[in-house]
């Protein structure tokens, strides 16, 4: 197979890959079922999408996510917060910096809606709640029993002292603070969901009479601060406080911020009285524990840096390219100039003399590094004869010259052994 098409069809294999991938993930994505039960961004009949994007519709309104993961609410003025899906365990007991950011937050004018996962079955740290615990008259019949059975303990060691909150590493909770507690009373059919129970307004306000409720929690003890929108008989489901010029809203059942509930059981009227007046909405999902985790390239989007990251990235594969193989293709067939193969020291010697001594000169310079080594150990009249040798050589021109011949001359020369007259012997003395 030919080259190039080989890496046509990996280029277009890789490419396919890739789109199979990001298609898998946007259908995965697009569903929502990632996302936790009554998350904004989830679109399935358990997701909360569909109340978002209505609301975004609107005109006039602002609708946001929060995913900060710091425990801090809006500044913007006049904006309702939308806590869905919440666990009781959560509220129950709050540091009191937190008790401090909400109280901030509704004297700006904001309005805090608290709704609640569904509970079905009795968790384990829920109390059971009484029938008619929040009635005022059986309330104080109960304080007197307990008076009567325990005459030598004194109501206020029954009750666990507020706290002020001087401290930052303190936590309260809710009853000490805002006076409510959760309680729970068993739904009449449990065991399925599609037979909910029933939920009446007892506020007066201009709200849908009653309301199918898919949760067994229920709100007890309350404050006198609290007023009662929805009871589930004697037990308070829907609840709402005045603190300054904002508000809190504690809602037992989310399920009619669902999608399936605004398809089959629609209440805009309620959705809009939680949402009151605002002009800005916010749903929470941090606490779902879907938060922005900002890293380099959020810094690098926030200071428009994506085109100069693009660049340094093509700069780098431009680099990476050049040196795995050459722009230029190779020609096939034809020597590089200037290559020298060399096959063992010798050669190596000989190419370096080539390279930096001209033809013209290498006797010469032959000669003149042995006068430097050995010019000492050699009689003066084999020097005279290579010097003549040499002489004659560098006076012929250039095409008469014969190297090869002067060199093998001076070699005979150096060859030619060297006589030294034997000492006479010394004389016998006179008789």
């Amino acid at each position: 197979m030919n080259k190039g098409l080989a890496i046509v069809l990996l280029a277009a294999s890789a490419i396919a890959f890739a789109f199979g991938v990001v298609w898998l993930f946007e259908l995965r994505f697009e569903a929502g079922d990632v996302y936790p039960p009554y998350s904004s961004l989830r679109s399935d009949p358990l997701g909360a999408m569909a109340l978002y994007e209505s609301l975004e519709n609107m005109p006039g309104l602002t609708v946001q996510r929060d995913f900060s993961s710091s425990n801090e609410l809006p500044e913007t003025p006049n904006t309702a917060y939308l806590q869905l899906g919440g666990r009781a365990d959560e509220w129950k007991s709050l540091p009191n910096d937190l008790y401090r950011e909400i109280a901030a937050f509704v004297s700006r004018g904001g309005r805090l809606v608290i709704a609640f996962y569904p509970e079905t079955h009795e968790p384990f740290n829920f109390p059971p709640a009484l029938p008619g615990k929040t009635d005022a008259k059986k309330s104080d019949s109960k304080k007197d029993d307990a008076k009567k059975s325990s005459p030598d303990k004194p109501e206020a060691k029954d009750k666990k002292t507020p706290n002020t909150g001087d401290e930052e590493d303190d936590t309260t909770t809710l009853k000490d603070k805002w006076g409510v507690t959760f309680g729970f009373v068993a739904l009449a059919n449990p065991g399925n969901s599609q037979t909910p129970d029933t939920v009446a307004n007892v506020s007066g306000l201009p709200l849908p009479a009653t309301l199918d409720w898919h949760s067994g929690m229920v709100f007890s003890d309350l404050d006198k601060s609290w007023k009662t929108i929805y009871a589930r008989g004697p037990d308070a489901v829907v609840i709402a406080r005045q603190f300054g010029p904002g508000s809190v809203v504690m809602v037992a059942d989310s399920y009619f911020f669902s999608n399936e509930a605004l398809r089959k059981d629609r209440h805009t009227d309620l959705l809009a009285w939680l949402i009151g007046p605002n002009k800005q909405v916010m749903f929470d999902e941090a606490h779902f524990g879907i938060v922005e985790s900002p890293g380099v390239m959020a810094l690098v989007r926030q200071y428009h840096l994506v085109g100069l990251v693009a660049g340094l990235f093509l700069l780098a594969v431009l680099f990476v390219w050049k040196n795995i193989s050459s722009l230029v293709p190779p020609a096939v067939g034809v020597p590089v100039a200037g290559d020298v193969l060399g096959k063992d020291a010798a050669s190596g010697f000989v190419n370096l003399l080539r390279r930096n001594i001209p033809a013209q000169d290498v006797l010469g310079v032959c000669v003149t590094e042995w006068k430097k080594s050995s010019a000492g150990a050699r009689p003066s009249a084999k020097l005279a004869e290579i010097q003549s040798v040499l002489e004659a050589e560098n006076s012929r021109s250039s095409r008469q010259r014969q190297p090869v011949e002067a060199y093998r001359r001076i070699a005979t020369i150096l060859k030619q052994p060297t006589f030294k007259p034997a000492p006479s012997a010394p004389q016998p003395p006179p008789l």
